[in-house]
Formats: C-alpha cells, structure tokens, sequence
C-alpha cells in the first residue's frame, strides 16, 4: 500500500503502515495475541460481540466534520461495512462488522481527508469532546473550539500518553450551563472571562476527576480560574502523575478518579505542581483563530411553500432550532434515532447542508447532529429535505430524545439490548407523552451494561443492563437510576440506583414515573429537586411491583428484539483482557522505547526523547520485577521495588539511586543534552538488565510467562 500513501502526511502514512505491519506479524504467528489486541486497540480497531469482525472507531476532535468528510465516512462505510455509521456519545462515529485486514484501507481513505482512527479507543487521551454549540452558543463566553482542537492535537502521539494505566476523557462546555457534562470527566474545562488592569483575560474553571462506571465520581474543581495558556501545561503535568502514580493491575481502580480520591485533591495538584519543569511548555498560547468561524450559505430568493405537515414542522421548529449569537443565522438540531445512519442518508444530508448551511457539522453528546449558520427564510425547505431522509423528527434533546449505547446488538460487555429498548421509549413518549416533545427536563439515557456508554448515570430517569434470576431462568432486566443529569442553572448531578426490573416492563416504569412527576411535582419543580425531595424509598415505593418476577410469562421473558428466551452472554472488555507476558517480550519493549529516544532526539523532540527513555527504564525495571514475582502495579511502586530488590541487593549497579536517575527528568528543564545523557544512562541500564535476564535463563533453561493484565505497569 505503501505509493498508495504518499500523499498522506509522514505522520498518518506511518500509522497505517505500522498497523498492516502488526497485523500481518500477528497473523503469521509473530506477535502474541494479547500484545497485537493491546496494539489495535490504541488504532482504534475493537472486538466485537461477533467472532471474526471488529468496531473500527474513529476519533473525530468535539465533533467537527465536514460534508465532504462524512461522505468519506459514508463511503468508506458502505464500501468496508455493513453500511452503518453509528454516533456516540462522544461525537465519534463507530463502524462495526469490520474485517481486521481491511482495518488500514479504511483508515487510509479516511486519512486522505484528515480522520484519523489513532487513540480512537486503548489507554489513551480519547477523544476530545465539547459542547456541539461552540462557536454559535448565545450563552459562551467565547468559543471554546480552538482550545480543544490545540489539545487534540498537543496529545496526539504524544509519547506521555501511550501507554497509560487506563483511559483519559476531557471535555470542554461552552458554557456555565456545562452541556458537555464536564463534571463527569477526567479532566473538564468551562470558560470564564475575568478583567485584569482594563484587559480581557480568557482563562478556564477546572474540573478533574470525574468518572460514571460501576462508582460514579462527580470532578473536584482544581482551579476556579486556570488562565488559557495554562490549560496544556496542566494537562501534560496531570497526565505524568497519573502515568507514574495510577494504578494498573486492578482495572476497576485504574481511572483517574481513584488516583485522586487515594491522594486526596491536594496532594495530586503537588504533584503536578512538581512535574512542570519536566513539561516542554511551561506556557501554551492558544491560536484563536485555529478553528475559524465557518462561512455562512449565500442569501437567496426561497419560495413561498408550505410545510407537507404543518404541525410536524412548527413543533421541529420549536424543538430542534435555536438562534446563534450570530443574529439571523440558526443552529439546526437533527435527532437520530439509536445514532444510527446509513450510508445513503449521510451522503444526501451532507448535500443538504451544502445546500442550506456552513460547512461545519457537529456530532453531540445525545447521538444527533448539529448544522450551522441556517437561514430562517429557508427553514421550510430544509424541513422538507430533512423529513424526507426521517431526519426531521421534532423534539432534539428533549425526553422524547433517548440515549443509547449499541448494547448487546455488538458490545461484548453487553447484558441487554439497549438501542431497541430506546426504539420502544422514543415510541412511547410520541404516541403517549407528545407534550415531552418540547419539554427538556427529563432526559432518558440507556446503557447495556453498568460501563455508561450511554451515559445513564447523568440522566434524570436511566437504565443500565442487568438481570433477575427467575429459577431456572435467567431474566434480561434493567437497573433504574435517577436523578442524574445538569439543571438549568448548570449544576451536576449523579444519579442513584433505585430498583432493578425486568426489561420488558421498562415502558411501564417509565409512565409511572412520569405520570408520577407530572401530578405531584411542584410548579417549575427541576425533575431531580423532585426526586430528592420525595427520596429515593419513595421511588423503590412505587415500582417495586414491577420487579416482581413470579408473574412473568411467555415474551415477557425475552429481552428487546429478540424472539427466544434470553440468554446471558457477557464477554471480556478489551480495555481488561488478560495478557501472558514473556518477561523477554517485555524487555524487547524496553529496547523499543529507547530505540524511539533515539529518534526523537535526532528530530530535535527533546521532552519526547526523555519520556521515551524513562519508559525504556520503567519496563526494563518491570521486567526484572517479574521475573522474580514482584507485583508491578504502579511506576512508582516499581521504582520503590527495584531500588530495594535488585539495587540494594548490588545486582545493578548504579552511580545514585534507581529513583535519582528515573526522575531526573523532573529536576532539569527538557534539553538535547539531557535527552543524550538519559539515551546512554537506559542503554547502560537496559543492557545490565539483559545481562541478569541472561543469566536467569541460562539456570532456568527457559523465558517465564507472567500472568497479568494492560493495566500491568
């Protein structure tokens, strides 16, 4: 593939040809299993629940696309898949029923209009989401688009962020009223603007440790205001602590919060405080003009027609459009029901919005799609090309707007099926509750199982897959959550688990809350305030018939969409699979990193050098540590192991300490000589480790497989 690829930038053209390279190695037998699954994943290349085909996702920075991209995706989709493109809650767009070899085609033609597919998924800095309403938010202080984009693009390859204990996930609101749930985040940023001696000074509120999951943490703030060119800096410094101090073997601890909530918040920002020298930018101005405002359509004379459904159209109006704080232009919400589209609408909603908006689409957080700059005079055309392609359904992000993850449909942490227990609500709530239509207070949100990729955890009425046993009989059921989500004045709330029940009778749970709320609430009551209020008993009150599972018959049994009885069959998480790891494989790492030490400091990449060289130390440490049965679970437990097993003990010499020549790097501001200096003091170090590993062989006659998992430091 390789002239296929010249016009690609250096840095795609290597990625791709790196992943047909793993992938042909893999599958002559030259690359463990385990090792090529934790590679991909980093590619964004994912099991699935189905053997043999894979979710290839893409990592698309808050969101932005162009038309001409998502015709690519579109394409692509149509051409290597089963023609879907499904969005997510992390305005990425995922394909399913991927073959493995046809992972880099897809990745080229995806490349060849600036979609990458790189930490897509793995333990890396994922994808950077932000309010869909940046840049047009009546309510921002100003866009916070730029900024993300510079992140995006700072983290990206970014040789701190490889390798990590678990994932990161930062997200940017526009706004106080935080619509990109940045208190669910590892690291989340909301602008501010303050005056300082007559002058504007941008700067940021700080959030970090935020996380759903099975233990939902809702962020500490870490500063009220983080000036703007500080926002890289701290970042870089927090992923270094979390890279050094996180822990890796028990993957249900490995996420920032825990990291956290062990140091408490103080001791964390000390010790980020501590990693600044170490960084490559003490400061990291911001180009406000990276994302520039995109060019509005041209005026033009519109013919006076009326809507084929008026009242279809006047409620759409209503519910999915918003004027922009570009006065006369409007944002144009487009619900998508489960965030799946096919490939042949995506390619006629791209020529609609060349037609009737900026070139300038949005994925959101809820799985829909946002289009800028429209045209009121134009609003009943483009509701008539719209509703055409069933893009025109009224009441976005309203509770008539149901969030779900993919579930069992492809997942393999999957327990029920979410996306069509989503078709059944949305239905509910047109056909019964039209009203809900253009109301946004209560929001549903679906998860197949407790991970919350369908972010139950911050909806105000959610679901999470799960099950009752019914002897013999297992039944698909889920756990109702409430009262999660952001009020209006921007305050976030965490929902809590209230009751499990049946699946089937989801519907129902739903009417009784809703009825519920609609006749004892309080005027104006926010549906969260009403369920503190009354307290979680009295929820558990009013649906515990429902959980009764003596009275279940027939269908009742069966999970959504499905025509047998159910079956329970959770696979493993590829962010948690188990690895044997050959202990030579892991010091063969170890001559991986510093052999890229050597490149970088050849590019002039000095701070990259550096951390290429600690990581070469790191592993090499690890390696040993192993060998002998050391738990390897944190960087700094094993800098604190090694000094003590094999530095003490005089079976590796060093001038100082194993710690002073690791953490040097944290002393001296990132230079060519202490790049060089750190090459030959871990080739020195790594080739003493060889020596030792030798020599263990030579008396036990053969390498040891160390059972283990990725989060295995």
């Amino acid at each position: 593939m390789s002239k296929q690829l010249e016009h690609l930038a250096p840095a795609v053209q290597k990625d791709i040809k790196e992943l047909e390279t793993k992938i042909e190695r893999f599958q002559l037998g030259q690359m463990d299993e385990e090792k090529f699954k934790l590679y991909r994943l980093t590619r964004g290349v994912y099991g699935q629940r189905q053997l043999g085909v894979h979710m290839f996702r893409t990592k698309i920075p808050y969101g932005k696309l162009t038309a001409d991209q998502l015709i690519r995706l579109a394409d692509t989709s149509e051409k290597y898949t089963n023609g879907n493109l499904h969005l997510t809650t992390r305005q990425n767009i995922q394909y399913h029923y991927v073959k493995l070899n046809d992972s880099p085609l897809i990745w080229k033609e995806l490349g060849e209009l600036g979609v990458t597919a790189r930490e897509a998924c793995g333990n890396t800095v994922r994808n950077m989401t932000a309010s869909a309403k940046a840049g047009v938010d009546p309510n921002e202080p100003f866009d916070v688009s730029p900024y993300v984009h510079a992140a995006y693009e700072y983290f990206l390859r970014n040789p701190i962020c490889q390798e990590m204990g678990r994932k990161i996930k930062p997200a940017f609101s526009s706004s106080e009223q935080d619509s990109a749930f940045t208190y669910i985040h590892d690291f989340g940023f909301i602008p501010k603007v303050k005056t300082v001696d007559g002058e504007e000074v941008r700067g940021f509120k700080v959030l970090v440790g935020g996380g759903l999951g099975a233990q939902s943490f809702m962020a500490p703030v870490a500063f009220e205001f983080l000036e703007e060119d500080q926002v890289i800096p701290f970042m870089e410094a927090a992923i270094r602590v979390f890279d050094r101090y996180g822990e890796r073997e028990k993957r249900h601890k490995a996420r920032m919060k825990f990291l956290i909530k062990n140091l408490g918040l103080e001791t964390f920002l000390q010790l980020v405080e501590e990693e600044r020298k170490a960084i490559k930018s003490k400061t990291f101005k911001i180009d406000r003009e990276l994302v520039k405002q995109p060019t509005p359509p041209e005026a033009k004379e519109w013919a006076d027609v009326a809507p084929s459904d008026a009242a279809k159209f006047e409620l759409w109006k209503a519910t999915n459009t918003f004027e922009q704080k570009q006065k006369g232009f409007y944002g144009v919400q487009i619900k998508v029901l489960k965030g799946d589209i096919d490939a042949e609408r995506a390619r006629q909603f791209a020529a609609v919005v060349k037609e009737f908006a900026a070139d300038d689409i949005r994925l959101t957080i809820n799985q829909g799609i946002l289009i800028k700059y429209v045209r009121p005079e134009s609003f009943v055309h483009l509701f008539e090309k719209l509703n055409a392609l069933g893009l025109a359904e009224p009441g976005f992000d309203s509770t008539g707007d149901v969030t779900s993850c993919p579930g069992t449909d492809t997942c393999n942490l999957g327990v029920t099926n979410s996306m069509g227990l989503a078709v059944e609500l949305e239905k509910l709530i047109q056909e019964e509750y039209p009203h809900l239509l253009s109301d946004d207070a209560v929001k549903i949100k679906i998860s197949g199982c407790m991970n919350s990729c369908g972010q139950h955890m911050v909806a105000n009425i959610g679901f999470h897959g799960s099950s009752i046993k019914k002897k013999p009989l297992v039944i698909p059921a889920m756990q109702v959550v409430i009262g999660g989500g952001v009020n209006p004045d921007g305050e976030g709330f965490i929902a809590e688990k209230v009751i499990k029940i049946p699946t089937k009778r989801i519907p129902q749970t739903v009417r009784i809350l809703l009825d519920d709320y609609e006749e004892n609430r309080e005027e104006g009551e926010y549906y969260n305030n009403y369920f503190r209020r009354q307290g979680k008993m009295y929820f558990y009150g009013i649906l515990k018939h429902l959980a009764e599972v003596t009275t279940l018959e027939g269908t009742d049994q069966f999970d959504w969409g499905e025509d047998h009885k159910y079956e329970q069959a959770i696979g493993v998480g590829e962010c948690a699979g188990v690895i044997m790891d050959v202990v030579g494989g892991i010091l063969q790492d170890a001559q991986e990193k510093l052999s890229l030490a050597q490149e970088t400091v050849a590019e002039g990449m000095f701070a990259d050098s550096i951390y290429h060289s600690y990581a070469a130390l790191i592993i090499g440490a690890k390696g040993l540590l192993l060998s002998e049965d050391f738990k390897c679970n944190t960087h700094a437990g094993i800098i604190k192991d090694f000094q003590e097993h094999f530095v003490d003990s005089g079976k590796i010499k060093l001038e100082g300490t194993f710690s002073d020549l690791v953490l040097n790097l944290k002393t001296q501001e990132p230079s060519e000589e202490l790049a060089k200096d750190y090459i030959v003091k871990s080739a020195d170090f790594i080739k003493q480790v060889s020596v030792i590993r030798e020599a263990q062989l030579s008396e036990n006659g053969q390498d040891k497989s160390v059972v283990g998992s990725y989060y295995k430091a």
